[in-house]
């Protein structure tokens, strides 16, 4: 028999209930129906905002839907030779036996945020003669062919155009050429003219939130892609390595969607990287269907999600040149 406990008089044996969150969000006013109209119509260069203030609203209908949202954070790894022109990096091959690419350490980002970075794999450095130049830092210059001078532009290699000495060559019909400057070769690009390329391993760290929405269809006629755009009031939240499907939810649609996207990414983002770790949301999108007459026709637009965004299709005050979206 359970003893006592002062306070706690009324409490029964077993599991008790867990508190139900409230499913529902408050429905707007008229006022701020008509405010969420006049701010859409200012941002609008060819609206007219007479129809906004001085329409009269005749009906306010609510809508609502739900949106689960599943978020796995990944981090992939690749890697692949590098080369640069050497100019005293430090080189460390063989000292000791290279880490496997997942065993060498890269700082993280914050959860949930794209980022990527790319670091050298240790005792992996060495040096080798640049092929191109074979070890040498210069190329023979191709425009003057190694002479170091090539034909006067100016007198097409004469000396004397027309009788007189020519101002450009002196006379000599040649001139230093302008790709070598006189040297009759040039530095190699590869290596930057220093003859040597330093080659390593390098890593590359790609970290990627892959971010999958389901919405609830609704029967208001505002379009799903619209909803996915907008916030919602949070209703659940769960973060961890790998979360599990939700549990009690009031819609079987949810909780069935919620189970397919986890089962999903679970799978799927396992093959091509590594999870470090997965979020579950659930938000109440707010919908308020509004119907209002302006002078001698009926209209409608929508007001949806917590940062109250319009969608208006049928306004009655738009120029020819405007396209509504």
């Amino acid at each position: 028999m359970f003893g006592s406990i002062p306070g706690y008089e009324g409490t029964v044996s077993g599991e008790g209930a867990a508190p139900q969150p409230k499913w529902s969000v408050s429905q707007i006013s008229e006022a701020e129906a008509r405010a969420a109209l006049c701010d859409y119509v200012s941002s609008k260069c060819c609206y007219s905002n007479e129809p906004a203030r001085e329409s009269v609203i005749t009906d306010m209908e609510s809508f609502h839907t739900y949106r689960y949202r599943l978020e796995t954070f990944t981090e992939s790894r690749s890697t692949a030779w590098a080369e640069e022109p050497f100019t005293g990096q430090r080189v460390d091959a063989f000292t000791q036996p290279a880490p496997a690419p997942w065993d060498v350490h890269v700082k993280a980002p914050p959860m949930f945020q794209d980022s990527k970075t790319t670091v050298e794999v240790p005792h992996t450095s060495s040096v080798k003669p640049c092929p191109p130049c074979v070890g040498m830092g210069r190329h023979p210059c191709k425009d003057c062919s190694s002479t170091g001078r090539k034909m006067c532009w100016s007198c097409s290699g004469s000396g004397f155009p027309q009788g007189s000495q020519c101002l450009q060559c002196n006379g000599s019909g040649r001139i230093s050429c302008t790709q070598c400057g006189g040297s009759g070769s040039k530095d190699c690009k590869k290596c930057g003219g220093k003859g040597q390329l330093l080659i390593c391993i390098k890593l590359t760290v790609k970290w990627t939130n892959n971010l999958e929405d389901y919405v609830q269809e609704q029967s208001s006629g505002l379009q799903v892609e619209k909803l996915k755009k907008v916030s919602g009031k949070q209703l659940f939240r769960d973060a961890q390595f790998l979360v599990y499907p939700v549990m009690g939810f009031p819609d079987p649609a949810m909780a069935q969607a919620a189970e397919r996207l986890i089962r999903d990414h679970q799978s799927r983002l396992s093959k091509t990287g590594r999870i470090l770790q997965q979020r579950q949301t659930i938000e109440l999108v707010p919908i308020t269907k509004v119907s209002y007459k302006w002078k001698e026709g009926f209209y409608t637009y929508f007001v949806y999600g917590t940062e109250n965004a319009v969608k208006a299709e049928d306004y009655p005050a738009t120029c020819c040149c405007c396209t509504v979206i």
